[in-house]
């Protein structure tokens, strides 16, 4: 048995690579690496160095407070925040981020992104995966997460990291891994779950060493006799791909006996002041793992910052919320680029919508201004990856209602992402019921990113 986040899954072979699959560890061993290996290997897939971090807001942040501040606004659309310069001539941020301000030149602002959905549930769906799909009254995911999708088709950096995870506990909406998740290309293409808080004293990520008793002599041993099961296998079938698949299954089993993975979770090697200028939060050093995690080869971190849904108390809430975050990114992005990897790693800062441009009188149990659901227009920010920093794409009205100039939809958003990791956007999959259906259905790169 393996215990995966307090539930207990059985296998059929022991502590297999199955049950490992089955707590969501696509990256670690099984034959899904060894699938992507081979459409590699194929040329199916292209290869590219480039790995993204997503900083997922889930919830939904407010434009106004963060990156498309008002400050020229009446008060009722301003709200309680005003908004500083940034070291880019003419664009303002939130007076709390103003360590982001400094970094503006290696960032861009996506201001007219929008869906026209309030609903928590369709609006997350759309934006992780650029399709309208899922919604409050049928919660089941219908496509695929752009995660999920870059997994697939690109896999990991490294043959010893996981390639898609998420921490410090991935979600959307509250459901596990919800929208992040891979759908119908199946479960072992979802994000490897990192629980646990980074900024706990000993965080370790326990889920990546071998379970207890099973030690790498073990293992090798299992593995010694799987390949023999699969010799005499091949002998009976005769399989066309023989040759091939011990070289695949080696690969995967490397990654349980590597110490890499577990390295890029162990903050204690970090020097202290770094650890400072991410923030010492939960936030802060999810983040300085997230830059370990593509240092050491993962493609594709989800960063789950929840708690965006300020219907009342949003002055108090976005006073204790917004450092933290500004620290987080900053920290990563300024971090990256000293590291000379800020080209290779594009970090995405989102959630599934805006709030509301007029704020509220709060809420009945607790009648404090705040804002409420707003999915005509959002603010997205982008850096690294290849794209151009310093400049601001679209903009929204004086009040923060709707696009004003150059509206920009979830898929051009994805296309974007896919377009910077050399992705075709009509490559297809096929659905459970068997039906063909393109990475993305529609949506252009953004050229002025490019």
């Amino acid at each position: 048995m393996i215990d995966f986040n307090g539930r207990t899954v059985e296998n059929c072979a022991g502590t297999s690579r199955r049950a490992l699959l089955r707590a969501g560890m696509l990256g670690l061993a099984g034959c899904s690496l060894a699938d992507v290996l081979r459409l590699e290997a194929r040329g199916a897939a292209s290869k590219s160095n480039r790995s993204v971090i997503l900083v997922w807001l889930d919830g939904g942040p407010p434009q106004h407070e963060t990156y498309d501040p008002k400050p020229d606004a009446p008060s009722e659309f301003r709200g309680p925040l005003g908004a500083i310069p940034t070291n880019v001539p003419g664009v303002a941020l939130s007076e709390l981020f103003p360590l982001q301000a400094r970094l503006m030149d290696k960032m861009a602002l996506l201001r007219s992104v929008h869906h026209d959905n309030g609903d928590h549930f369709a609006a997350a769906h759309w934006m992780l995966t650029g399709r309208l799909g899922s919604n409050a009254s049928n919660l089941a995911p219908m496509y695929p997460s752009a995660g999920s999708i870059i997994t697939k088709l690109l896999g990991a950096r490294s043959g010893d990291m996981p390639a898609y995870v998420g921490l410090p506990n991935t979600h959307s909406v509250g459901l596990v891994p919800g929208y992040h998740g891979a759908a119908f290309l199946g479960g072992s293409f979802n994000p490897f779950n990192a629980p646990g808080d980074p900024n706990s004293p000993g965080y370790r990520q326990e889920l990546l060493s071998p379970p207890a008793g099973i030690d790498a002599g073990r293992m090798e041993a299992r593995k010694s006799l799987r390949e023999r099961f699969d010799e005499l296998r091949r002998s009976v079938d005769g399989a066309s791909e023989s040759g091939d698949l011990d070289k695949f299954q080696h690969e995967a089993f490397t990654l349980l006996t590597s110490p890499t993975a577990r390295k890029a979770f162990d903050l204690e090697t970090e020097d202290p002041r770094l650890r400072d200028r991410y923030g010492r939060t939960t936030w802060g050093q999810s983040a300085l793992v997230a830059r370990r995690l593509v240092e050491a080869g993962a493609r594709f971190v989800t960063l789950t910052f929840g708690g965006w849904d300020y219907h009342s108390n949003l002055d108090k809430g976005m006073r204790a919320v917004l450092p933290q975050l500004d620290a987080a990114v900053a920290g990563l992005i300024e971090d990256l680029d000293v590291r000379g990897r800020l080209d290779d790693t594009m970090v995405i800062v989102m959630g599934e919508f805006g709030r509301t441009p007029k704020i509220n009188q709060g809420l009945p149990q607790d009648p404090i201004p705040g804002r409420d659901h707003w999915g005509q227009v959002m603010s997205v920010a982008v850096a690294g990856g290849g794209l151009r920093g310093g400049r601001v794409v679209g903009a929204s009205n004086a009040r923060g209602e709707v696009p004003r100039e150059r509206p920009l939809r979830p898929q051009d958003v994805l296309a974007t992402v896919y377009h910077q990791l050399g992705i075709d956007l009509d490559h297809t999959f096929l659905d459970r019921t068997g039906r063909p259906v393109p990475v993305l259905g529609n949506g252009d790169p953004i050229e002025e990113l490019l």
